[in-house]
């Protein structure tokens, strides 16, 4: 368990080995929360033909996946402030291997309510954004660096997790894979929040009195909620063509002739990127600040997705989609670590969740409308191709919010932090 009492060699600073543990403990939770929404990626072939339905409307099953989870970010980020990150994550355990068993009865309704509900909304919704808000609150020093670790969840899950349901898949079926996996996913997640998951020890004070609002400082020269806005609008963009590949990339594999276990691989690849890669991202998160490390990042991912309509061959791909999870990696914790380098720290529980939600209704709005555009189109470059477009949206408003803040590492904070 970690212990929040250990002194830590920079007295002025709340950073401890504890702080470190509760870092990799949050990691192997969403490693395994984040493994759910994976089984109906790597099956969506099998689940189309098993449901007779169009593509699109079993990837919309991961769509509403990612808009449960950004919902349930901003309520279970209020409920955690006040039973827990235990008992939370507990919660968010259960309904997800509930989601799972739901929609592995087999028929569209169902589909939807375990993976938008249970998997989405009081699933992972009560894992990823509570988790960061927490680990953040271990940390002063190297708080881009923690969250880039603990956000790699979802890569690691993208490593280990589509191999095995791939081999799952083919001898047992996908229901049978998805069932299976509800039982692992309470048997590997539920002792860790019940029994190692202590409080964090950042202290967090909220002003008092009617008037603490009003004294609330303008935000890179403007009022924060216009800046928060902004950063809303511009997750958004940035996450429809982040949804494309991790939604779609197998089923692109076998439409271009390349063997699902190679899509499955393909996808491993990429996430195991991303996972190394985001490191690095958390690094240049510490040196120059949130906005600076999501401005490139997007940029890079822009490029990698542009790079997808030009490549048709299996070797070719593969060092595309490993570009692509060298360049998109960092752009989730940046946000997070954005919002707590310009907002106090009592604002983190509803302005993190806040933004990921915006996140993943991007990457809900993307999985789902990639599926539309391969239903009318019989191919997938007209969806790259909007991919671009979103993308280079996004860089025009993290571009003027860096314009604004000034120099590298320039950070506009807020009394308190």
């Amino acid at each position: 368990m970690p212990d929040a009492g250990t002194v830590s060699q920079d007295s002025a600073s709340i950073e401890t080995r504890g702080s470190w543990i509760a870092a990799l403990l949050a990691l192997a939770v969403l490693a395994v929360g984040y493994g759910a929404p994976l089984v109906a990626v790597v099956g969506l072939e099998p689940i189309q033909a098993s449901l007779h339905s169009d593509r699109s409307v079993v990837a919309l099953a991961g769509a509403i996946t990612w808009v449960g989870t950004g919902i349930g970010g901003i309520l279970m980020g209020w409920v955690a402030d006040r039973i827990g990150i235990r008992a939370t994550t507990s919660i968010g355990a259960v309904a997800t291997a509930a989601g799972l068993a739901l929609a592995a009865i087999g028929n569209v309704w169902a589909l939807y309510v375990g993976h938008g509900l249970l998997i989405g909304l009081i699933g992972n919704g009560a894992l990823y954004a509570p988790l960061l808000v927490y680990v953040s609150r271990w940390f002063d020093r190297r708080r881009g660096t923690a969250l880039a670790l603990i956000s790699s969840g979802q890569y690691i899950a993208g490593i280990i997790w589509p191999t095995c349901f791939e081999w799952g898949i083919a001898r047992y079926g996908w229901q049978a894979t998805m069932a299976a996996f509800g039982v692992a996913t309470l048997a590997l997640i539920l002792p860790v929040s019940l029994f190692f998951l202590a409080p964090a020890p950042e202290l967090v004070v909220r002003p008092a009195g009617p008037m603490a609002a009003a004294r609330t400082p303008r935000v890179l020269g403007l009022a924060p909620n216009v800046v928060q806005v902004l950063l809303c609008v511009a997750s958004f963009l940035c996450c429809v063509p982040m949804s494309l590949p991790a939604s779609h990339l197998v089923a692109f594999c076998t439409d271009l002739g390349i063997a699902p276990e190679q899509g499955a691989a393909m996808l491993s690849v990429l996430l195991a990127c991303a996972f190394f890669s985001r490191q690095f991202w958390g690094w240049v998160g510490d040196r120059f600040g949130g906005l600076r490390a999501l401005f490139w990042g997007t940029l890079c991912m822009v490029l990698a997705i542009a790079a997808f309509t030009m490549t048709k061959n299996e070797a070719g791909l593969f060092a595309v989609a490993a570009a692509y999870g060298l360049g998109f990696a960092g752009i989730i914790p940046s946000y997070a670590l954005t919002v707590r380098d310009l907002f106090p720290s009592y604002e983190a529980s509803w302005r993190i969740p806040t933004l990921l939600f915006t996140a993943m209704t991007g990457m809900a709005f993307g999985s789902w409308f990639a599926g539309a555009l391969y239903d009318h189109f019989g191919y997938y470059a007209p969806a790259f191709g909007v991919g671009v477009l979103f993308g280079l949206g996004n860089l025009v408003i993290v571009g003027a919010l860096v314009l604004r803040q000034g120099g590298p590492g320039q950070l506009v904070l807020l009394p308190g932090e």
